[in-house]
Order: C-alpha cells, then structure tokens, then sequence
C-alpha cells in the first residue's frame, strides 16, 4: 500500500472518529435533554394532579360550609329557646311555690312533676344543641382550613374522635344501626405532621363506609351476623400506619381497580356521590405523600391500609 493510500485511510479514519465523538456528544445531548422533558413532564403533571385536588376539596369545603351555614341559624334559634325554656320554667316553679297553700296537694304535686319534666327536657336539648353546634363549628372551621397547611397532630386522638363521629352520625341517620367497635392504638405513634381538616375527611369517609357496608349486610343478613368495624394504628419508625377494616361484604372483584376512581360507587342511587374515595386517595398521595391501599375478600370484609410519613417533607 502506498504512502498517499496510507495518508488517506489515516484521514478517513481521524474523520471517523470525529463523527463518532460528535454523535456521541449529540446522543449524551439528547438524552440529557429528554431527562429535562420528562422531569419537566412529571412536575406537570404532579402539579395538575395538586391543582384537580385543590379544586375538589374546595368544592367539598364549598358544599359543607353552605350546609353548616344552613344548619346554624335554626340550629341557634333551637339552642337559644331551650336555654331560655329552662329559664321560664324554673321561674315558673318558683312563682308555683309561693302559691303552693292555695292549691290542692295532689295537684300541686302534679303541676311541680310537670314542670320538672319540661326542665329536664329542655336541658337536654340544650345539651345535644350544644353538641350540634359543636360540630357545625367544626364544618365550618374545615372549610376554611388551609389545604396545605400542616401541624402536628396527636394521630391517635384524631382518629378515634373522627371515627366516633362517623358511627354517631350513623345512628343520627339510622336509629336501628349499631356495631361493633374495636381499636387497637399503638401509643408510640404520638404526633404526625398532617392537615388534620383535610386528613379528618379521610377518616370520615372510609368509616362512613365502612359503617354503610356493615349496615347493609345487616340488613340481609341472618342472625348469625355481628356487625364490626376494627381501626388500628402502628408506629413504623419515620412513618405511621392505620388500618380499618369492617366485616361487611366486601368488594367485587370486577371493581376494585375503580373504587379511587372519581364519581365511582357501588351504592344504590341517592346513597354516594362517588367522591368521598377519590379525595381521600388524593389527600393521602398528593396532599400527604403517603400510600393508601385496600384488602377485601367478597362477601367477608374490607380492610383500608394507609400509610403516612411522620414527619411532612414539603416538595421542592
């Protein structure tokens, strides 16, 4: 071979490897560029998944500020006329005292009995209008709370009092409900960095349903059947994690895939909007950053499984 033909495969060759670092600088260009998109599509897509969040809670806050609003007016005028009932009646006993030698014994006796009745049935509806009230407030306070405000929360406390008034909202609406309730909290859980306004409707809506589910077997059932409902807590170290799980019918297996999805429910008509599952999914996962999942077995039990992290890291 030549010495020009050697020159010329020499040159060929350095060309060769010219190209060869200029695709392979391009390649690490592209890539690194397509790393860049799919952050950025991430973030995206991360930031729409918060603002559709944002917008059901808000819409939820909305609707329970609207009816806490409803409920308080007639709900004062109740409150303010039973104070002012047991007022009139102790007057009342007070002015039948002094009357007391110009009546008949046995009638006075009747009347006094009267009168103690319509005292005692005023207090106690000025006690349990107190506690409506009580809970009206707290309606209201939730929807006004921040959505991404977090403090520390005795996890606990806010579990059994949220559950607790799940099952006596239950038996507002169903006289003829009743279950059993069993808890086992792990007291080394102490405080979580959470939204507890936000959080508080997670714990409602898994207990409302799990109270329906076990409300509904019940229902057809036989006599064999005692409703339960179980919660528990766990310490897990730089996270905590709560279970509840009911005995009720469980989930069919041809719709578990859907049960977080929006506006999806197994509820007869008129009974569930499908909303309450897929905000809690978000306010666990997005809101949170936690997990949430479900055991079931059909026509034994359902059992919710979440999962929060201790300590709230908020996102850059």
């Amino acid at each position: 071979m030549s010495q020009s033909q050697n020159e010329r495969f020499a040159k060929i060759e350095k060309e060769n490897q010219a190209l060869e670092s200029k695709v392979e600088a391009l390649s690490s260009e592209l890539s690194e560029k397509n790393n860049i998109l799919e952050n950025t599509f991430s973030e995206l897509k991360r930031i729409q998944d918060q603002l559709i969040m944002q917008e059901r809670l808000a819409s939820l806050g909305a609707l329970t500020a609207g009816i806490a609003h409803e409920i308080k007016n007639p709900l004062n005028f109740v409150n303010n006329f039973a104070v002012l009932s047991v007022d009139l009646a102790k007057e009342l006993e007070e002015e039948l005292s002094t009357q007391q030698n110009k009546l008949d014994e046995e009638a006075y006796s009747y009347i006094l009995d009267i009168l103690k009745d319509i005292i005692s049935n005023a207090a106690k509806i000025s006690e349990h209008g107190a506690r409506a009230d009580s809970i009206v407030k707290g309606m209201l306070a939730h929807s006004r709370g921040s959505q991404e405000e977090m403090e520390l929360t005795d996890f606990n406390y806010l579990v059994e009092e949220y559950i607790n008034l799940a099952y006596h909202g239950m038996r507002a609406k169903e006289s003829s409900f009743n279950v059993k309730i069993e808890k086992d909290l792990d007291e080394a859980v102490g405080e979580v960095s959470l939204n507890p306004q936000a959080f508080s409707r997670v714990l409602l809506n898994i207990a409302n349903n799990g109270f329906y589910a076990t409300h509904y077997k019940n229902k057809r059932a036989g006599s064999d059947y005692h409703p339960e409902i179980s919660f528990s807590t766990r310490n897990l170290g730089d996270k905590v994690e709560l279970k509840i799980r009911d005995n009720g019918p469980g989930i069919p297996e041809e719709v578990r895939a859907q049960i977080f999805n929006p506006f999806f429910t197994t509820k007869p008509t008129g009974d569930g909007t499908g909303l309450g599952l897929s905000i809690s999914y978000d306010i666990v996962t997005q809101m949170h950053g936690g997990d949430i999942q479900v055991e079931t077995a059909d026509g034994e039990f359902t059992e919710f499984i979440i999962t929060l992290p201790k300590e709230h890291l908020p996102k850059d």
